[in-house]
């Protein structure tokens, strides 16, 4: 195979799989937790856990590695990944978890069922799994990952130790991609490191699938290829658009919002949250920070609830550059 055709491979494999940690020397960020889940393996005691946190914090890649750690290269044969979202009623406990907490197996004390996305399971299906956990608990564990322990019942979060995951520091993020970017070989400039752990707002997965796509794009990879690619706005254009509302200049505030939704793309939940990222660096007075936060809040409210994205930003702007 030419040089050229191993590149082009290189290209077509997904990046968060490829550079996916299977050992925990290679997880980076949470060295708290990495600790605790490294003394549970080499003394085999593994009890049943809860992941908790946002996505792309490594919930995912810790139940993985647990895996690799405990079952080395036959992990699959004792591992059991389900999707809460994708199956969340009570069947897949009935026959599936169930299923594979009774099959006979040998050679382990126990093996894993990870449960993804966990808080999206019926409260009647967490019931039933509830109920699993106690009745296999002598030959399996359960790994349970979510977004939000709130969503979790009681009686289920009292039998796991809980993880909880927070967003990876940008320190973190910044040393993942560029040790992939020395390994594919990419151009990375200093500008595009930063839009990279900018847009990535403590989310590893999205600072890696923006780091290939905007690979694929040209040789170097840049701030502008960066923002272009994963849809995201300057900071300074949202600091641009807020200013010149509380300014009172709707009409320009109204206009770089229209260029941020119409030119580039973004969508208004996304407008949202940059805002509310952004708004401390903005050099506001705490009266003026208030209010912006007090609006933004209102205006995401009324956005999940299924009101025009539009319609929505255009009102939370003129109630800045109202004063009100």
């Amino acid at each position: 195979m030419s040089e050229a055709e191993a590149e082009a491979v290189g290209r077509e494999e997904v990046w968060i799989e490829k550079y996916r940690p299977t050992s925990f020397d290679d997880i980076v960020g949470h060295e708290d937790i990495v600790e605790r889940l490294r003394s549970y393996v080499s003394r085999n005691e593994l009890s049943h856990m809860l992941f908790s946190g946002p996505a792309g914090t490594g919930k995912t890649t810790s139940a993985v590695t647990i895996a690799h750690e405990l079952y080395g290269e036959d992990w699959q044969e004792h591992f059991l990944e389900l999707n809460a979202s994708d199956e969340r009623g009570i069947d897949v406990v009935r026959d599936r978890i169930k299923s594979f907490a009774r099959t006979s197996f040998g050679g382990v004390d126990y093996r894993i069922i990870f449960l993804d996305e966990a808080d999206a399971l019926t409260s009647d299906a967490q019931s039933a799994l509830r109920r699993t956990m106690e009745q296999f608990s002598n030959n399996v564990r359960f790994i349970l990952s979510c977004n939000y322990s709130s969503q979790i019942i009681d009686p289920i979060q009292s039998r796991c130790a809980v993880f909880r995951f927070s967003p990876l520091s940008d320190a973190a993020v910044e040393e993942e991609i560029r040790h992939i970017a020395d390994v594919e070989g990419i151009e990375l400039t200093e500008d595009g490191v930063d839009a990279l752990v900018y847009a990535a707002d403590g989310d590893m997965r999205k600072a890696i699938n923006g780091l290939q796509a905007a690979s694929i794009t040209g040789s170097v990879v840049d701030e502008a290829a960066v923002f272009e690619i994963t849809s995201t706005a300057r900071p300074e254009e949202i600091q641009t658009m807020v200013e010149s509302a509380l300014g009172g200049d709707f009409t320009a505030s109204r206009s770089k919002l229209d260029e941020l939704l119409t030119d580039e793309g973004i969508a208004g939940g996304d407008v949202i949250n940059q805002i509310h990222r952004s708004v401390w660096e903005f050099g506001l007075d705490d009266e003026q920070a208030v209010r912006v936060l007090d609006r933004v809040g209102e205006t995401d409210y009324r956005i999940t609830q299924g009101a025009n994205e539009r319609v929505q930003l255009e009102a939370m702007l003129a109630s800045l550059a109202l004063g009100k």
